[in-house]
This record gives structure tokens, C-alpha cells and sequence, in this order.
């Protein structure tokens, strides 16, 4: 069947031509019961991989094939790399949009389960917005938009139970749990803006709490972008923690190339070791027309992680081609369907 072209706008990523980072994030468990796959499974640092177009692009008629041009699931190609976990998110109220929308906890929990019988651990990324939030934009649900903080903070306790409730009750509880994606400014501003710090701290908390309740293993992630601006960094956590903040993990996503990579990894673990979390990244990208340098890139931060006591490292959407997003930091080639050379950075480091 030939594929449906998705619109080209992608608000979040449009964010990434201009910028060396952004978002994504979150952690590694400690012991783990009712967790399936726990996260220190992974021989000690888990590579990982954000698909959540997947199932939107199955659905026009997108496959994968591997690297010998054979079409086999993708979740089977992935795992060739040594890929141990998802990261997927979910949106509150999202649109039909295939590529700005779907991603309702129903629909994740579908394809959670995809992932789990593959033997490979969740993520999830709660955006807490109807799309895209990311480090330039954090927007409410429509459906939160004019309330109060008192207000907001009974719709979070709410949402996040329920859909952790989901997560559970079809057995695919996450190993991480991402709460707000790209926040160096807050969640859900105004009203939870970072210049609101008890506000935005006390919305989280209400994540966290619910999050724990449900599934008291899953590993809670504060994930901030661009690491390598570190009193962005400083300012939030210094006021989070300030405030009470409760968090597990401490992620970041970069997409900078291989000789500022070190760097920003050490900024990782120098704001990860204030606060006596342990860290990971969990977005990296790069230009898929640019495979070469994407490769180095990917080994250059995961010898960088593994250095510095990084737990892991997620690529963001490498499964996408035209035309179904625009999108041109993915990592398999959209003419022949095939994965780059982007992919062996993770059997090389």
C-alpha cells in the first residue's frame, strides 16, 4: 500500500536545527519486582531507542528492512544492535494527526506490549500536553488551560493515576517514567513555570506520587534539554529541589556532535552528582544525510556515558523516513528502507 504523506510540520523537532539538544528523558530502576525487564538487565547501560511513530507509520503501509534488504519487524532489526528498551510517549488529549498526534496511553499500552514481548524494557515519556512540549514550549492540555493551580494539580493526581492504571492493567509497567519532557522552563505554564517554583514543583510531585503509587519500581525522571548550558540546569534544579522536588533520575537529551559530546556528557554528571542521582540521556540525534558524522556522534557520547557512569542512551525516532515526517535526523534510509550506517555507532562503543 503506498504510504500516506503525514503533514511536514513538526512543531517540537523543528527545534532542532537550532539547537545542539533536546528533549526526552529518564532513569534506571533499582530493584524490581513487578517490573518485567529490570532496567540494570541491560548489561550495566541500556541503549535505547524512542519509536512512537511506529505504529502511526504501520498504518500507511511503512515496513523496515534490515541490513541485508530483507523486511523483518522492526523491533527484530533493533534488537540486532544490541537495543534493550522504548521510550514512548504519550500525549493527554492528542489529535488524530499521525505525526503531531495519536499517542493516547491506549494506544501506547498497545504497542507497550509489542515492546515487552520483544523482552525489552519501557520508557515513558508523559508530555503533559495534547502534543508536543519541549524545551521552547510547554503548553497545558486543552483541557487544563484555565484552571487554577489547585485545579490543575487534582487533574494531574488524576491523569497520571489513571493511565499508569492502564500501563498496569495491561501488564506493561515502565522501568522509567519521564514527568514532563524538555521542562528547563517548567510544565504546564503558566501555571507551572519555573519562575512559579513551588507551583511547578508541587504539579510534579503530584506526578511522582501517582506514578509510585501505581508502580512503586518504576524509576521517576526529571529530564531537562541541552545540558551543555549548565546554569539553565543549575537554575532549575536548584529551585526544584528547593522546593521539595521527588525524583529518582536525573536525564538529559543532546544532539551535538562527536568533539563537544565529552563535554556536555560532564555536564550531565557533574548536575546528576549534586543532587545524588544517577543520570542518563535520553535523546540523541543527528543528521541522517550526514550518516558519517551521526555514527561518530553516537559513539563519541555513549564512550562519554559509559565513562562517567551514564546509565544509557536513547536515539530519538530512528525508524522514520519521507514522507511520512520531514523529520531528517532519523536513521534509516527512506529510499531503500534500510538502516544507515548511523546504527553501527551502537555496537561500537
Amino acid at each position: 500500500m503506498s504510504p500516506t504523506p503525514a503533514p511536514a510540520r513538526i512543531s517540537r523537532r523543528t527545534l532542532l536545527k537550532a539547537t545542539t539538544a533536546t528533549a526526552g528523558a529518564l532513569a534506571t530502576a533499582a530493584a524490581l519486582a513487578e517490573l518485567d525487564t529490570p532496567a540494570h538487565a541491560a548489561a550495566g547501560f541500556v541503549k535505547g531507542v524512542d519509536i512512537s511513530w511506529v505504529p502511526q507509520m504501520e498504518a500507511r503501509g511503512y515496513s523496515w528492512k534490515n541490513a541485508g534488504g530483507q523486511t523483518q519487524d522492526l523491533l527484530t532489526i533493533l534488537k540486532g544492535y544490541g537495543i534493550t528498551a522504548v521510550r514512548l510517549r504519550t500525549f493527554v488529549n492528542p489529535s488524530g494527526d499521525p505525526a503531531n498526534g495519536h499517542c493516547g496511553i491506549n494506544e501506547v499500552a498497545a504497542f507497550a506490549k509489542r515492546v515487552k514481548a520483544a523482552g525489552m524494557s519501557i520508557m515513558l515519556d508523559y508530555m503533559f500536553g495534547d502534543t508536543w512540549n519541549s524545551v521552547g514550549v510547554q503548553n497545558p492540555p486543552a483541557a487544563w488551560r484555565n484552571m487554577s493551580y489547585g485545579q490543575m494539580l487534582a487533574a494531574m493526581n488524576t491523569y497520571v493515576n489513571q493511565t499508569m492504571t492502564v500501563m498496569k492493567n495491561n501488564a506493561v509497567l515502565p522501568t522509567w517514567v519521564q514527568i514532563g519532557n524538555e521542562i528547563n522552563s517548567g510544565i504546564c505554564r503558566p501555571v507551572g513555570s519555573v519562575s512559579s517554583p513551588a507551583q511547578m514543583t508541587g504539579l510534579l510531585n503530584a506526578a511522582y506520587t501517582q506514578v509510585k503509587a501505581v508502580s512503586p519500581n518504576s524509576a521517576v525522571c526529571i529530564h531537562l534539554a541541552q545540558p551543555q548550558k549548565y546554569d539553565v540546569m543549575t537554575t532549575f534544579f536548584g529551585r526544584f529541589a528547593a522546593n521539595g522536588g521527588k525524583w529518582d533520575m536525573s536525564v538529559f537529551s543532546s544532539y551535538g556532535s562527536a568533539d563537544v559530546a565529552p563535554g556536555i556528557v560532564e555536564n550531565m554528571r557533574k548536575i546528576s552528582a549534586a543532587y545524588g542521582k544517577p543520570f542518563l540521556q535520553s535523546e540523541f540525534g543527528g543528521r541522517v544525510d550526514r550518516a558519517s558524522s551521526t555514527q561518530a556522534a553516537l559513539v563519541a557520547y555513549i564512550k562519554a556515558l559509559k565513562a562517567t557512569g551514564g546509565q544509557g542512551i536513547f536515539y530519538w525516532e530512528p525508524e522514520c523516513m519521507s514522507p511520512f515526517t520531514g523529520y531528517n535526523m532519523g536513521a534509516w534510509d527512506s529510499a531503500g528502507k534500510r538502516p544507515t550506517s548511523i546504527m553501527n555507532g551502537f555496537t561500537q562503543a
